[in-house]
């Protein structure tokens, strides 16, 4: 009784957006993750003393389409004027796109004469591969900041916000795609409607969209509440990718599952009346999601008492610490980290400080709770007790790195899907 209850009292006074995908009135609640400020959004020390906006952080499920969701309530042109995510902090990652940009190459053949075009390309992370490979690419991406980097890198960007206008603007520039790119930026799109009509608009006959973002059935499997924030907008099945692709006369061909960010799907697009056939991975994949119950409405009306449970044990661990005397600090200051951060309460008299690989973020301050963000170094120097893992998606890169705080005792805590603490000596 004391779920619906609560889950009844977190729709009080909630507007009933449409859907951004087919437009159906949004009524059912997926989770409330309470008031939360935009989680890249880090703060100077003057401007902690300073009024910080706070939105609503509750997802929200379409019972036509399935497609779950945030409300806009704050534009894309405020959250990326200054962005702090740089892609290439993380070597996993880059790794990640190096090996991507070569399987790609060879999938579809590419070489001089084809066109490469990545969407939200950040600093250049991805498309620096391309340039030995002798293939000609070109990055659209609107935060000026970072574009700034892959400019300097060489890396032919455009600072612009994609969609049917850029699409339409670029094929009378004669630049209409072999293969298109987007990686973890289609939950950032507010329209996806005229994104993905901007997809099908560039892209040639027979080219290729590879789209890859976090996949939803693993969100709600391992609780990872903490992958919603402002900044992503929408959250993906293959169930409702499929539909949003025939919307535009897209396909679906191909579907890849990979470990990133927790679990992803990189999903190939083609327009619908190309050649190129379906590959049996697509239809297994539905099938495994329709078992799962992602068609079944009643599947994500469970979630919420999941995400409240996560954090109930995380908060339950780093009391008993705390209460014990244990020091504790973080690793990291991603997005996911501050949401986790905010909804859960987690300020600095938890975590004394946390780290991050990015020159961007030291000196400033996690937005909401505070936490003041250090160079990595700052982890040997304070000799912590506990080390907390926020971007937990990166935990064997992390702890790999960091194995070296067993020389005084120290240990990690991961706290996503279960919050758990791992031995530096059980890390291989």
């Amino acid at each position: 009784m004391t779920v619906s209850i609560h889950a009844s009292l977190s729709m009080e006074g909630s507007v009933a957006h449409s859907c951004r995908l087919c437009g159906t009135a949004l009524h059912r609640l997926f989770a409330d993750l309470g008031m939360s400020p935009l989680c890249e959004s880090f703060l100077t020390a003057d401007q902690c003393d300073r009024m910080e906006p706070y939105f609503p952080l509750r997802a929200m499920v379409c019972e036509q389409c399935f497609l779950v969701q945030l409300g806009e309530y704050v534009g894309p042109s405020e959250i990326f004027s200054d962005y702090a995510y740089f892609s290439s902090y993380s070597p996993s990652w880059v790794a990640h796109a190096k090996a991507y940009c070569e399987a790609i190459t060879k999938r579809l053949v590419l070489g001089p004469a084809s066109t490469v075009i990545e969407i939200a390309s950040n600093d250049g992370y991805l498309l620096q591969h391309f340039s030995p490979l002798g293939i000609p690419a070109l990055g659209i991406e609107p935060a000026a900041n970072v574009a700034a980097v892959a400019i300097r890198r060489g890396i032919d960007t455009r600072i612009e916000f994609f969609g049917t206008r850029l699409a339409r603007a670029l094929v009378a520039e004669g630049r209409q795609a072999d293969l298109i790119i987007g990686n973890n930026v289609l939950a950032q799109v507010p329209d996806l409607n005229d994104f993905t009509a901007g997809l099908a608009l560039l892209l040639k006959p027979e080219g290729i969209v590879t789209l890859e973002f976090p996949h939803l059935q693993r969100l709600m499997s391992e609780a990872q509440f903490d992958t919603i924030y402002h900044e992503h907008f929408s959250y993906f099945s293959l169930l409702t990718v499929e539909r949003l692709a025939a919307r535009h006369d897209l396909k679906i061909i191909d579907v890849e599952e990979l470990p990133t960010h927790g679990g992803s799907l990189r999903v190939h697009l083609a327009r619908a009346n190309s050649v190129r056939p379906q590959q049996a991975a697509v239809s297994r994949l539905l099938h495994e999601e329709r078992r799962f119950g992602l068609a079944r409405i009643e599947t994500y009306s469970a979630f919420a008492e999941k995400v409240r449970r996560t954090k109930r044990d995380l908060l339950t661990l780093l009391i008993a610490l705390r209460n014990s005397g244990k020091s504790i600090c973080g690793y990291g200051a991603p997005g996911k980290g501050n949401t986790l951060l905010n909804y859960c309460g987690i300020g600095p008299d938890f975590l004394d400080f946390t780290v991050d690989r990015n020159p961007h973020k030291h000196g400033r301050f996690t937005p909401g709770m505070h936490i003041p963000i250090l160079p990595v170094a700052a982890i040997d120097a304070a000799r912590p007790d506990f080390v907390l893992i926020l971007p937990w998606n990166l935990q064997t890169e992390i702890t790999r790195q960091m194995r070296h705080i067993a020389d005084w005792g120290g240990r990690f805590i991961v706290p996503i899907p279960t919050p758990r603490i791992v031995e530096p000596k059980d890390i291989r």
